[in-house]
């Protein structure tokens, strides 16, 4: 799984996931993608699932690229715990996706194997997605503007 090897702050503010990606939002290694659709925390065991569903499927050959990394701590307290005595103990990682981000990459694979790994994957995956090609992508920003 996923993790941070050392952070500087154990924990932190839940933060914001307003607004769209304003980074990440281009397929820049491969040639197919899953793009989200809507704001999410995606933890490091679903980021981990998705991948093993993807190389399964185009059985090692092509590359897949992540390019999310789970690097927010998310803490719980314990079940039937009374409120103060300060922030619960850290549970899990995750990483915040807000929509138009680009999570994974695919290339070396012909377009049908790798739309249907991406498939299988965007199954794992919390948030509504979309899987797209770069010239979708690239042709869509420009349709827009």
């Amino acid at each position: 799984m996923l993790l941070p090897k050392r952070v500087k702050h154990r924990k932190q503010f839940r933060g914001s996931m307003a607004g769209k990606a304003m980074r990440g939002n281009k397929i820049t290694n491969g040639e197919f993608g899953i793009v989200a659709m809507e704001p999410s925390w995606i933890k490091s065991n679903q980021i981990e699932a998705a991948r093993v569903a993807m190389t399964r499927y185009i059985k090692r050959g092509g590359k897949v690229f992540i390019k999310i990394f789970p690097d927010k701590p998310v803490t719980h307290k314990p079940l039937e715990v009374r409120m103060g005595k300060g922030k619960g103990n850290l549970e899990f990682w995750v990483a915040v996706v807000k929509p138009g981000r680009v999570m994974f990459e695919i290339s070396g694979v012909s377009e049908e194997l790798a739309r249907e790994a991406l498939r299988l994957a965007v199954h794992k995956l919390p948030c509504k997605c979309k899987v797209v090609s770069r010239a979708e992508l690239e042709g869509g920003e420009n349709s827009e503007n």
